[in-house]
């Protein structure tokens, strides 16, 4: 797959991500309507934001900087190789 260059389609993208974002939590509410299911919500979005966050920044900054990881699963597969070593 190409790599996406044009920042107009980046801010699409973007864009495309929250409304998606908002509509599924808007759907989840009016399903299950409550104060503790929209807390529950919002714990696992931050929740899984941080993780990303870990992921993606964390990593590549502090924990093994010589390496751009495409993925986690670039990133599952350096460490593998690593301990085989």
């Amino acid at each position: 797959m190409k790599n996406l260059n044009d920042s107009r389609l980046m801010w699409v993208k973007a864009w495309m991500f929250l409304l998606i974002g908002i509509a599924m939590f808007t759907l989840l509410i009016l399903e299950h309507p409550g104060v503790r299911t929209g807390l529950l919500l919002l714990l696992m979005i931050w929740a899984f934001c941080r993780a990303y966050y870990f992921a993606f920044y964390v990593i590549e900054h502090y924990v093994d900087g010589e390496f751009r990881y495409a993925g986690l699963i670039d990133f599952v597969k350096r460490r593998l190789m690593r301990r085989r070593r």
